[in-house]
This record gives structure tokens, sequence and C-alpha cells, in this order.
């Protein structure tokens, strides 16, 4: 089937890449756990998953696609769902039930879908998706290179890279390599929603230092490093320089003061 370049569709056809990817997302998983698959396609990886798990809820947007994946696994323990996963309500289609989220999903889209995922409740089990190389590398980024992506995502979930999955791997081959994610939700947000806003007036420019950017008509730049080196940070430096308990020790202050 010709592939949709509306929708970022490219096919991944390499059996053992796509057994790898299904089994990174069984591993360590409860026997019942549910796969919940973002974007199936022709249900080349969903046949990997459908091997390894009980049952298998797909979510396709594409209608064709959606209306042929059924048939080509007859008798097995799947469900096609046609719609947009930003719009479905996961706790619909899984109930109460264990659940692992897993998707080649499409690059442009790959920001919101993780957000969706981590919003959701109840969270999954475990995230494994394969997407651009680069947002891969964003999301687990250390101290250094953050961005406020990998500062949201880090607070809610642990982030681990998986395999790199060359351009020609796919079928019609992408500009950019791809990589594996695996994300494991946290019982719990590890730093507060001021802290998270506090890091957002951080990022609105990068390029400029952490002073200059959370300078306020109430907070000069000046008295904002003074803030950062009584916090044990340097004044010269970046957003992209800080950690999640940096921001968390730099919102508690301005709380404090």
């Amino acid at each position: 089937m010709k592939n949709n370049k509306a929708l970022g569709q490219h096919w991944l056809k390499n059996r053992e890449i796509l057994d790898g990817i299904a089994q990174l997302a069984r591993e360590g998983q409860s026997e019942n756990a549910v796969c919940l698959e973002i974007g199936p396609g022709l249900g080349t990886l969903t046949s990997s998953l459908l091997r390894r798990f009980q049952e298998v809820i797909a979510v396709e947007f594409d209608q064709k696609l959606a209306e042929n994946l059924p048939k080509s696994f007859p008798g097995k323990n799947l469900r096609v769902v046609q719609g947009d996963i930003l719009q479905t309500n996961i706790a619909q289609l899984v109930g109460d039930r264990d659940y692992i989220a897993v998707g080649n999903i499409p690059y442009y889209i790959t920001s919101p879908i993780v957000r969706h995922l981590l919003a959701a409740d109840p969270a999954p089990q475990q995230i494994v998706l394969l997407m651009q190389k680069e947002v891969a590398e964003r999301i687990a980024a250390e101290p250094g290179n953050h961005s406020l992506l990998s500062l949201f995502v880090q607070n809610q979930a642990e982030a681990e890279l998986g395999p790199v999955v060359k351009a020609a791997e796919f079928t019609p081959p992408p500009k950019v390599d791809s990589q594996v994610i695996i994300l494991k939700p946290l019982d719990e947000s590890l730093i507060s929603t001021a802290a998270l806003k506090l890091a957002s007036q951080g990022f609105s420019n990068p390029r400029k230092k952490l002073s200059a950017n959370l300078a306020t008509v109430s907070q000069t730049k000046a008295e904002w490093e003074a803030i950062l080196q009584q916090c044990s940070i340097n004044p010269a430096a970046r957003a992209q320089d800080l950690d999640l308990w940096d921001w968390q020790e730099l919102a508690n202050f301005v709380k404090k003061s």
C-alpha cells in the first residue's frame, strides 16, 4: 500500500528490528498486560506484538489502513480503533488493566503523543516508541543539553535510549535516522507545576543567560544572578544547564522571598 506523506508514514519491515522493539515492550511487564499500539500502519510491528501480548489494541488514524489491518490477522486477539490517538480516551480503551504503549510514531506529532501518553490516567506501565533520533536524544538529555521537553518528560518518567534504526530500513526512507526510547512513568511527578512554569520562562530564549530570561519587573537580572548564586547555581548559566532539582530549588526560593 502506498504511504501517505501527509501522515508521515514510513514502513519498517526489518523483522529482527521489529521483534527487538516488541521484546523491549514485553520485558519485565505483567503477563496480563495489554499492548496499546499507536499507528500500526501495515501491521508489521503488530505482528511482533501479537506474538508477545495476549491482546493488542491498535489506534490507527488512516481509515483504509484501519479497515484492512484486522484482515491480516484473522483469529488473533487484535482490536483496531480508527481515530486520532491525541483525541483518544485511553482509559476507555484499556479499562483498569495494566498496559504498555508502543508505536512507530510520525515525527511531526512526536511531542504531543508523548505528552498525551504521560497525561493518561491510568498511565502506561511502560512506553516504547520509535521516533526521530534527534528527538529521542533531546528527551533523554542530561544537564547541559536540557530542553523544556526533556524536563517535562523526565519529571514524569525515567527515560532510556534504545537501538538506533537507520533511515535506510524504512520504505520510503525518511531524511533522518530513528531511535527507540523507553519511558517508565513515575508514580508521581518529581517537581512542582510552579517549578516547571519557572523553567518554561527560563527557556523563553535559550541563547540568553538564565538571569536575563527570568528577569521581571519585580526582580532584575542582577537580582536573579544573586538568587542563582545563593542556590549554588552558576550566575552565568543558561536554562539547558539546570536539572529538575535546580528548578525546584529556584521555585522554592522565589516562593519564600
